[in-house]
């Protein structure tokens, strides 16, 4: 019964002192009938017409409505007899006129029964209007009677003195010996930002180390509070540069990139160039669901097997596919892929996710279904949320075969002018070095979806910008680049095959304030209300937009020798370094 408060009935003005819990729909409960509340201290908040029958409604409204069809039908078949014999309808027989009587009796009932509560409301809606107002008045005066009973949570002392009420410095000095525990700082002082420096001055007490060169100023910690980061002292700037404009499906954007490495925008912002001056690229979305991949054991491989059958069954599936669905407005189960190991089962759900990147959506279905599941397989027992075969944040070979998140091809035509004039190399160059290096190398390599030239220096630095999961970086930028000749061998038909971009628009990181400017340069910010997902979706055909403008430009870099030429000019410091550490 916590934050309940127990206190004594008293008689408030008004007529609702009776009830201990001070809610005028158990009035009824505990003070009788409506008589009783009329006469007693609770008042019946509505008198309904109902109240005055005999009978209880339901029996009554099937005598009213019988009577009122029997007397129709009963005065039908004597008028049509007369009309028939030519006797004249104005002379009554004893029975017609108790018909008559019945038939109007049982109408007039039924048009009060369905019209009154209409013509009640209507004719003292203001009156009704008032004692609402009324209710919620004293309704008001209990629950501010109620806090002001409540006791307010224990406040974070030091020395007897509120927390807050002390220097910065003794409370970080708290911090230091134990005394007051860092992560409760948030809700100790009640100031995100005051917190912060608390705690990066400690760390300070702590290392002897001085953080001058992180900043403090500047951010929003309330923002990240329970959601972003835990026990921030800080924010690091990572520079943002675009590259653009990327002509992709008819659309042009400007593609923001957060990164610390030089050549890194400059050169996806030449790929973009020679893609937009040959027409623009092209993008498909294979695929688009979040999985994850809980695992159980059974005491036997048999029943292993038993919960492999039934998932797979049709009948069963649609049924589970209910429950998992049943967890979000935008969730939907599209597949459940069971894979069995001894008497280990796990099961790899996929489903639709929205514009979120989905994560927490999927594992709340997935948590539902394994509860039922439980019920229908007592001796099942649940190992693991996710055991792995997702696979999240890991290169494996199910993301690269089956897919995770977006599944996205992307493809452009380079002319061989394009080629020649902007990437300064030549079409044979291109298919040659891909093949050699991309493809033969990679697989030497035991590569696993990384099957490009740096598919992932593109996706991290967008990602970074867009507020997505860097780690994530790991299976989103599974890659695999194409280089073909187009139109009799004169130009260039470059491709990537991106199965596993795992991106959202709303939730985690996107709702920062300098990476949801970045999704609003793009046109994606938030969620699409007209069409859920389709912003997600846009995202991910910009990520392998961005990454064909990379893998372009750098192959074509490496094709004509001119690489390192490049990194000596935009990606080596020519300040003079001094390995010192500030004390």
């Amino acid at each position: 019964m916590d934050g309940m408060v127990l206190r004594k009935p008293r008689k408030i003005s008004g007529g609702i002192g009776c009830c201990s819990n001070n809610k005028m729909d158990d009035c009824t409960g505990c003070c009788g009938s409506a008589k009783n509340m009329n006469n007693g201290n609770c008042k019946n908040p509505k008198t309904l017409a109902s109240d005055a029958l005999p009978l209880p409604v339901g029996l009554a409204n099937k005598v009213f409505f019988v009577l009122f069809f029997t007397s129709s039908y009963f005065l039908m078949r004597r008028w049509r007899e007369k009309i028939r014999t030519s006797m004249p309808l104005h002379v009554l027989s004893f029975w017609e006129l108790v018909a008559i009587v019945a038939q109007l009796a049982s109408f007039t009932y039924l048009l009060g029964f369905f019209g009154i509560y209409y013509v009640q409301s209507f004719i003292s809606g203001s009156i009704d209007d008032d004692h609402v107002r009324e209710e919620e008045k004293l309704m008001s005066l209990v629950a501010q009677e109620e806090v002001a009973v409540k006791p307010s949570p224990p406040q974070v002392q030091l020395k007897g003195i509120s927390l807050g009420d002390h220097e910065d410095d003794d409370i970080a000095a708290a911090v230091c010996n134990g005394t007051v525990a860092s992560h409760s700082l948030e809700s100790a002082l009640g100031n995100c930002r005051r917190s912060a420096w608390v705690r990066r001055r400690a760390l300070e007490m702590i290392t002897g180390r001085s953080l001058d060169g992180l900043p403090l100023e500047g951010f929003d910690y309330g923002s990240i509070l329970g959601q972003c980061c835990e026990l921030p002292v800080g924010y690091v700037q990572i520079p943002v540069g675009v590259a653009g404009p990327l002509l992709l499906d008819g659309l042009e954007y400007m593609v923001p990139m957060s990164t610390t490495e030089g050549c890194l925008v400059a050169s996806t912002n030449r790929g973009c160039k020679a893609i937009h001056m040959s027409g623009g690229a092209t993008s498909v979305l294979l695929k688009d669901g979040m999985t994850r991949a809980p695992v159980v054991r059974f005491p036997t491989v048999k029943r292993a097997a038993h919960l492999k059958f039934y998932i797979e069954d049709p009948n069963n599936y649609d049924n589970l596919s209910v429950i998992f669905n049943s967890t979000s407005r935008f969730g939907r189960l599209h597949g459940i892929r069971c894979v069995i190991a001894g008497r280990n089962l796990y099961m790899r759900f996929s489903c639709f996710t929205g514009d979120a990147m989905g994560m927490n959506m999927v594992s709340k279905g997935v948590q539902n279904v394994l509860d039922f599941l439980q019920n229908e397989f007592p001796d099942m027992d649940v190992i693991s949320v996710s055991g792995n075969f997702c696979a999240d944040k890991k290169p494996t070979a199910v993301n690269w075969i089956e897919g995770r998140g977006k599944s996205v091809v992307c493809e452009a035509i380079i002319t061989e002018a394009v080629v020649t004039k902007v990437l300064k190399t030549t079409v044979p160059a291109l298919l040659e070095l891909n093949m050699l290096k991309n493809l033969t190398g990679s697989a030497l390599a035991g590569a696993m979806g990384g099957f490009n030239a740096h598919a992932s220096n593109i996706v991290s630095a967008v990602f970074i910008a867009t507020g997505q999961d860097p780690a994530q970086n790991v299976e989103s930028s599974h890659c695999i680049t194409m280089m073909e000749t187009s139109n009799g061998g004169k130009d260039l038909h470059v491709s990537v095959t991106m199965p596993c971009i795992e991106v959202g628009t709303i939730g985690g990181g996107t709702q920062l304030a300098s990476q949801a400017a970045c999704l609003n340069l793009l046109g994606v910010k938030g969620a699409n209300i007209q069409s859920p997902g389709a912003n997600s979706q846009r995202l991910a055909r910009i990520v392998a937009g961005a990454v064909l403008a990379g893998e372009l430009s750098l192959m074509s870099a490496l094709a004509a020798g001119q690489l390192v030429q490049s990194h000596m000019k935009y990606n080596r410091s020519n300040k003079d370094i001094k390995a010192t550490c500030t004390p």
